[in-house]
């Protein structure tokens, strides 16, 4: 009996993304479940059974119930992955594990936020997720002047999570123009065999 895979997923939530992003890269066919986070779903019994902490995305893959963005990219990276995705060698393990958390720090409360207040306005502070924004924007662009990747010479599970709220710094109406190698490496992760957009333009009969 084949495995069943879903995926508990919001449309217009990055962290959702970047899994169902990585899924679509490795080939996995999957079940996306949207979750009704604006009617408040996800903070009922039958959810959080699956996440106590009421939040998107969470990965059923057969017996294993896994939450958490950057933790499900490193189970199918290791599960199902080629090597290079996720190296266990020292050093380049721990680069990805510095980006996995600049992911759910830096550009969380950088970029993200920024996003959380213009999209969804959410009551936060504009000024200093702004300000967030640029200092990481900022280092990435000096990083990126020295390589392609955020980690070796080729792409991790670390352009994965800092991928979505990065691409979507400009809907929080971050000004991408002065991160040019940014704007390239977001285009390289775009061209990789699997991408799929956040957004599915709509279709007419």
């Amino acid at each position: 009996m084949p495995q069943v895979r879903r995926l508990f997923t919001f449309k217009l939530s990055g962290n959702s993304y970047k899994v169902r992003l990585f899924l679509s890269m490795l080939g996995l066919d999957f079940e996306a479940i949207e979750v009704d986070m604006r009617g408040g779903e996800h903070k009922r019994p039958p959810f959080l059974a699956l996440n106590p902490l009421g939040q998107v995305p969470v990965l059923v893959d057969g017996e294993v119930t896994l939450a958490d963005s950057q933790a499900i990219l490193v189970y199918l990276a290791r599960r199902y992955a080629e090597a290079s995705w996720l190296p266990l060698d020292p050093l380049p393990l721990a680069q990805i594990a510095r980006w996995l958390s600049i992911a759910s720090n830096e550009i969380q409360h950088g970029p993200a936020t920024a996003r959380l207040i213009t999209v969804f306005g959410a009551k936060l502070d504009a000024a200093l997720a702004m300000k967030r924004s640029v200092a990481i924007l900022t280092y990435m662009q000096s990083h990126l002047t020295q390589q392609q990747w955020l980690v070796g010479e080729r792409p991790t599970v670390a352009d994965v999570a800092c991928y979505p709220y990065i691409a979507l710094a400009p809907e929080g109406h971050v000004d991408m123009q002065p991160y040019p190698q940014v704007s390239l490496w977001l285009a390289r992760l775009a061209a990789l065999p699997g991408f799929v957009p956040m957004y599915v333009p709509a279709t007419t009969a």
